[in-house]
């Protein structure tokens, strides 16, 4: 469970940043911009799945080591 709150959190922490990079220089990459239910809104998108990954990162070391 803990590799997978892990995994979770560097895969929505990627996103984050590259929806900000996305926004400030115009790149097109990841997956924020593409979905249209974000328009306008891609920034707070980028800082809030940045926010979410600390937290996934939070958890997943919170969980007891397995094994």
């Amino acid at each position: 469970m803990k590799q997978l709150l892990e995994v979770l959190g560097f895969l929505a922490l990627v996103q984050g940043v590259l929806g900000l990079v996305h926004e400030f220089s115009d790149w097109h990459v990841g997956l924020v911009q593409r979905i249209g239910l974000l328009d306008g809104y891609e920034v707070y998108a980028g800082v809030a799945l940045i926010a979410r990954a600390f937290a996934l990162f939070a958890a997943a070391e919170s969980r007891k080591k397995s094994g």
